[in-house]
Order: C-alpha cells, then sequence, then structure tokens
C-alpha cells in the first residue's frame, strides 16, 4: 500500500524504536514516537497518543484518515495529523540564561523517569539529550540549553526531525508539573510541532517552555526552540495527563 503527501510518496512500513529512546522505563519517550509519525507529514503537525508506545518490537506505520497511525497488532498507539501551531512565543533566554535556569532543574533532585532519554540525569553525556529545564528567575518560563551530538544528523547532516520532537517534549512536561496541583507524574497526550528551520549538530539552542492553562487532569503548556542568535526554529504546544505514578511504574 502507498499513499501520497504533496510531491512524495511514502509506503506503509515496519518502525521499532530502540530502547535507547525510552521515556518512562519500558516505553519510548512521546516526543521522540510523536516525531517518527511527523515525518511522514509535510509542515506542522499533531500526534496523538493513545497508549505507551513500545520499545524494541514490530510495529506498523499505515495510512489514516487525513494522516498516519502507529499500530501494534489491533492496538492503536498513535495518529498524526496536519496541524496549526499558532503561538505567541516570548523573547527566547539567553544561552547564557539558559544554562543559569538549567542549574534549578527539579529532575536532578527527584525525576519520576530518571533514564528518559531526553531529561533522564541518569543518562551519560552521548547517550541522552541531557536536556534539563529549570525556571528563568522569577518567570514563568522554564529553559535549556541544547547542543545537539553529532549521531542526531541525517544523511543531509540535519538533526533529525525526531529529535527536534523529543526536545521540546520534556521541557513542557516540566512546565506542566509547576501547574496546580504540584507533585504530580504527568505523561504527553497531544503534541504538535512546528519544525521551521533545520539545526545543526554542535551549534547552541535554548529551548523555553511556558504555560497555557489546566482543566482537571489536563495540563496545556507550550515551548519553542531557538539559535544562540534567537532565531525561532521550532515551536510546540502540548496536552499532558496527569496519571498516578505508582499505576504507571507498575
Amino acid at each position: 500500500m502507498i499513499w501520497l503527501k504533496l510531491d512524495h510518496v511514502i509506503t506503509t512500513q515496519n518502525v521499532m524504536i530502540p530502547s535507547r529512546f525510552n521515556g518512562p522505563a519500558g516505553s519510548a519517550n512521546g516526543g521522540y514516537a510523536c516525531g517518527l509519525l511527523a515525518c511522514a507529514i509535510d509542515g506542522p503537525a499533531q500526534v496523538i497518543l493513545r497508549r505507551p508506545p513500545p520499545l524494541g518490537v514490530e510495529l506498523l506505520m499505515e495510512p489514516a484518515e487525513d494522516g498516519v497511525a502507529l499500530r501494534r497488532g489491533d492496538a492503536t498507539i498513535a495518529i498524526g495529523t496536519p496541524a496549526k501551531v499558532e503561538l505567541e512565543c516570548p523573547k527566547p533566554p539567553t544561552f547564557a540564561e539558559a544554562d543559569e535556569a538549567s542549574q534549578r532543574y527539579g529532575g536532578l533532585i527527584r525525576h519520576p523517569f530518571p533514564t528518559c532519554f531526553v531529561c533522564g540525569p541518569q543518562r551519560s553525556i552521548g547517550d541522552g539529550l541531557r536536556i534539563f529545564p529549570g525556571r528563568v528567575s522569577d518567570s514563568s518560563l522554564i529553559a535549556a540549553p541544547w547542543i545537539p551530538e553529532p549521531d542526531l544528523v541525517d544523511s543531509d547532516g540535519k538533526v533529525r526531525a525526531e529529535f527536534v520532537w523529543a526536545a521540546l517534549d520534556c521541557p513542557t512536561g516540566w512546565v506542566a508539573t509547576l501547574l496546580p496541583p504540584d507533585d504530580q507524574v504527568v505523561v504527553l497526550g497531544t503534541f504538535a510541532v512546528d519544525h521551521r528551520r533545520p539545526l545543526v549538530a554542535g551549534s547552541r539552542y535554548v529551548i523555553a517552555a511556558w504555560p497555557l492553562g489546566s482543566e482537571r487532569r489536563k495540563s496545556f503548556t507550550a515551548a519553542a526552540l531557538w539559535s544562540d542568535e534567537g532565531d525561532l526554529h521550532a515551536a510546540a504546544r502540548a496536552t499532558w495527563i496527569k496519571v498516578s505514578g505508582e499505576v504507571w511504574s507498575a
């Protein structure tokens, strides 16, 4: 089976998420999994995660109504569709401000998923992304610096889209933990990203995230990624869902 997306053809394909790219133990980082589906969509995309994406097993990525689906057997893991990401982004923190903020990263003290590929403090340099967002002064922003490693690039030398999605994912989650009620465990439900400009390995970038509001078990957040010079490379909005840490760990 094949389907058309503007100027290119994408085939139904089997994919497997390597164990390296975990979020919670035993499942994939949500942003990484969403980014895999987004690669099949031209322009800004939104992905709804319906269940934790499994690691190290064969999954099927195939056409779905208006987009693409990730499935395991009869179970749908995620659905991706084109989207609009309309956000009013704040003034970007400087790289130095983001670096200072990362020293206040709460995950260094207490982390529900300490081996997370993106924000886990137990991941070594060169293995995890080690994006550690902390509060910028007394503002509602949290921020972190990021210098992508060379092994994250595609054949054109640009950082692969799934890693850009992953990098934006966890900061939007840490902002959600700052919304009431505090001291909560949250998991990604819906993620939309407008990836506007490519990233280059070894260059300096700043990621910042901020809250958009909350409703019952849901928290709505946003994030952006800028170059060291302040050029906007990507913007994202996310919906996070409060879960029981004990149940998730089990």
